[in-house]
């Protein structure tokens, strides 16, 4: 592979904001950059201002109240600035995150909100791959960021933080794939945040064209952070007709971080576009994921694990949208939960009028190992069509006495067996998307957290 640094342009955006998130940050964001990108900034502001902040009265944030979780005006956006990244140098928590990553097509690595390293595999860049800094690709792929950045998958119209994430983007992910194009090993991009106190901004925009491949693992890692800082991303895949896209997020921050994912995902005729969620880390972490099923014959997993401790919060709220007929989705999302920790998961399948023939299933299963940790879920159909097959479910337990005393009975400690059980259960998730690597480090990171 050939390494190059991530060369971009401008400095100094932002300077001078210290104590709130306003108009003038999105101007000095949009100094430079061409008319339509200012334009959808400006817009996407103007968007952001005219919208309430979304409150428990709103049935997707029932249970997260962000009056108490979220102190937005005492956050400083962090400005883009060129940053460098070199393997020896860095954290020892950055390192061991990409230590134990296996091969890959591509690798990026984004610090604070700016992406300072770009790695493409020379097999990939030669069929047409593109792997590079958002901020770059305004310049050098314009066509594709003006015709897809915010506008179809992920516009600022969809909501509150949908809009700022729009208007204050600074840096992020534009992976292309070419038509036919399928690549064995997973792109892997890992995210690193530093500054507590802080806000940042970043966009991720995947496009797999007609019959291409693709798994792209998006990991974002902190150390224990002393005061509340946002992580926002906002991302947007495209599975074009006959593509096949996996796309997994790994989020295992420290204490301290808001982790806020945007999500959407639209799959074409005959594509298959699975994702995983993967919850372990942050204080808070907020994942807002809308699968569009648009073409006959389209295909979607969306699986999701999460294990929490401590005062931890956990917020899924997932949408299986059906607009074509005869295509088929899944959902699977499973986690344990212990000490306060609080999960919520709200799930939707809404199957539009003239989508006959959809198959889509929802489940949410929690398992609770202390009497203080919480579950709430709330799995929903909204059904316009009549010929179709869909069920959900949902169900909160606590540790099943009958196997601790099984495992316990045969010489094993009762810590170990408690650990037996917890992985048994969250490894259906995993056993459903077998990647290179990722099951084996979100292994490894679930046993450490249960080490404590």
């Amino acid at each position: 592979m050939a390494a190059s640094p991530a060369n971009v342009t401008g400095t100094g955006l932002m300077e001078g904001v210290t104590d709130h998130i306003n108009r003038e940050v999105v101007e000095s964001l949009a100094a430079d950059e061409p008319q339509w990108l200012r334009d959808r900034r400006l817009e996407a502001w103007s968007l952001y201002e005219r919208t309430p902040m979304p409150t428990t009265r709103l049935e997707e944030w029932r249970y997260t109240n962000l009056s108490r979780k979220l102190k937005l005006e005492e956050l400083v956006p962090l400005p883009w600035e060129e940053r460098s990244f070199s393997p020896e140098s860095a954290p020892a928590r950055l390192k061991d995150a990409m230590a134990r990553d296996r091969e890959a097509s591509g690798r990026l690595v984004e610090i604070d909100g700016s992406v300072a390293w770009v790695e493409l595999a020379e097999e990939a860049a030669s069929k047409g791959v593109i792997l590079t800094s958002l901020r770059k690709a305004v310049e050098s792929h314009p066509q594709i960021l003006e015709e897809l950045l915010a506008t179809e998958a992920l516009p600022a119209n969809l909501g509150k933080f949908q809009a700022l994430s729009a208007a204050l983007w600074t840096d992020g992910v534009l992976l292309y794939v070419p038509k036919g194009v399928r690549l064995e090993n997973p792109v892997r991009v890992t995210r690193w945040t530093s500054q507590a106190g802080r806000a940042l901004f970043s966009r991720t925009l995947i496009v797999a064209e007609g019959a291409s491949q693709v798994s792209f693992v998006d990991e974002c890692v902190s150390e224990d952070l002393d005061a509340q800082t946002l992580a926002s991303t906002g991302v947007e895949v495209f599975a074009r007709d006959g593509a096949q896209v996996q796309f997994v997020s790994l989020q295992r921050m420290g204490k301290g971080p808001f982790h806020l994912s945007q999500q959407r995902t639209l799959a074409g005729r005959d594509s298959t576009l699975d994702t995983l969620n993967v919850g372990l880390g942050a204080t808070t972490a907020r994942v807002d994921l809308n699968a569009q099923l648009r073409g006959p014959g389209a295909n979607s997993d969306m699986l999701g694990l999460y294990f929490g401790d401590g005062d931890q919060h956990f917020d899924f709220n997932t949408s299986q949208d059906h607009v074509a007929p005869n295509a088929k989705s899944d959902l699977l999302y499973k986690g344990a939960l212990d000490g306060k920790a609080q999960s919520v998961f709200r799930g939707v399948i809404k199957v539009h009028r003239g989508a006959q023939g959809t198959d889509a299933y929802q489940t949410n299963r929690n398992l609770l190992l202390s009497e203080r940790a919480r579950a709430d879920s709330l799995p929903n159909l909204e059904i316009e069509a009549d010929d179709v097959r869909c069920s959900h479910g949902a169900t909160v337990g606590q540790l099943d006495q009958n196997h601790l005393f099984y495992l316990m009975s045969r010489g094993i400690s009762r810590n170990v067996a408690e650990r037996l059980v917890v992985m048994g259960f969250l490894g259906e998730v995993l056993s459903r998307l077998p990647l290179g690597g990722v099951v084996e480090k979100v292994t490894e990171i679930i046993d450490e957290k249960l080490h404590g």
